[in-house]
């Protein structure tokens, strides 16, 4: 069995604020947590470089053809499963764009199957399995840095030429050692010792929620600060499509609803409809010669 250095770890440090936790009022016990919490941003914020670096290494395969993968266990592989799965809806790309593994498969997500990060060979089967390739791209994350699963993933993907971006919540990690750009938000001591579903799990989920909407900014996905690529798929995004027209182009809600009908509710065609006074098909062919750039479509 491998042995694990927890000493080297801040995630696994006891912290001096809540010693005494399990002595305090509720009202105390929260507080004490809500101001670790307020420390997560501010870690966050000293890796701004090493996400931009990512977020343009990330655009750049999408844009070759390639896909973005996250691979992690536990809480880091959930929370990759979370940002990929909600990347279709939210900016209208396939569900194969944003790919999320996680050790131990599906059955991980609503059980935990910690054993299953401990072997080094399973992320390189999961990666074989959905044709990994070189223009690709990966992000491994784990908290400590030193996942197993991960690392085995990191690896292979080097090999296939593949950018490989590591997202930890340690200083001097293995993996941040061997990925192309070390992501490494270092929030220090949990509220419950080692428990990085918490400080660790929300600078992640920070994270990740730059690099996938960074991403989808780039590619075109957003206009002004709109989701233009939303999917109608339930009575909440039809009436949201409607209101994204509306806000981008000041016209009433039944001149947006119209506008959409003739598109199949596609909010970035009804947007250069309207403010390019055309129909939906020159609207589409607007939108093509522009790469999906709605500011672009509507200033050509």
């Amino acid at each position: 069995m491998m042995k694990i250095d927890f000493s080297a770890m801040a995630t696994e440090q006891r912290n001096p604020n809540t010693m005494e936790i399990d002595t305090l009022s509720t009202r105390e016990m929260v507080k004490r947590i809500n101001n670790e919490d307020k420390t997560v941003a501010l870690a966050v914020e000293r890796e701004l470089p090493a996400i931009a670096e990512a977020i343009d290494v990330i655009t750049g395969q999408l844009k070759k053809g390639g896909r973005l993968f996250y691979c992690g266990a536990g809480t880091s592989g959930r929370l990759g499963v979370l940002d990929a799965s909600e990347c279709p809806p939210t900016y209208g790309v396939s569900p194969d764009l944003v790919v999320a593994l996680i050790a131990g498969g599906k059955e991980a997500l609503l059980r935990a199957r910690e054993g299953a990060e401990d072997d080094f060979s399973l992320c390189e089967a999961d990666l074989r399995a959905h044709d990994f390739c070189k223009n690709d791209v990966l992000v491994g994350i784990a908290a400590s840095g030193r996942t197993p699963y991960v690392l085995g993933g990191m690896r292979y993907a080097k090999a296939c030429g593949a950018p490989v971006i590591s997202l930890t919540c340690n200083e001097g990690s293995q993996m941040a050692a061997e990925a192309d750009i070390a992501i490494s938000p270092v929030v220090g001591p949990e509220v419950v010792t080692g428990s990085t579903r918490m400080k660790a799990g929300t600078a992640q989920k920070l994270v990740l929620n730059m690099l996938s909407t960074g991403v989808m900014i780039k590619l075109g996905k957003v206009y002004e600060n709109l989701m233009v690529d939303v999917q109608p798929t339930n009575e909440k995004l039809v009436a949201r499509t409607r209101r994204i027209v509306m806000l981008a182009t000041g016209v009433s809600e039944e001149e947006a609803e119209a506008a959409l009908s003739q598109c199949s509710h596609h909010p970035k065609t009804a947007i250069v409809m309207i403010k390019r006074g055309v129909d939906a098909q020159e609207a589409a062919m607007l939108l093509l010669d522009a790469d999906g750039f709605v500011r672009k479509a509507i200033e050509s």
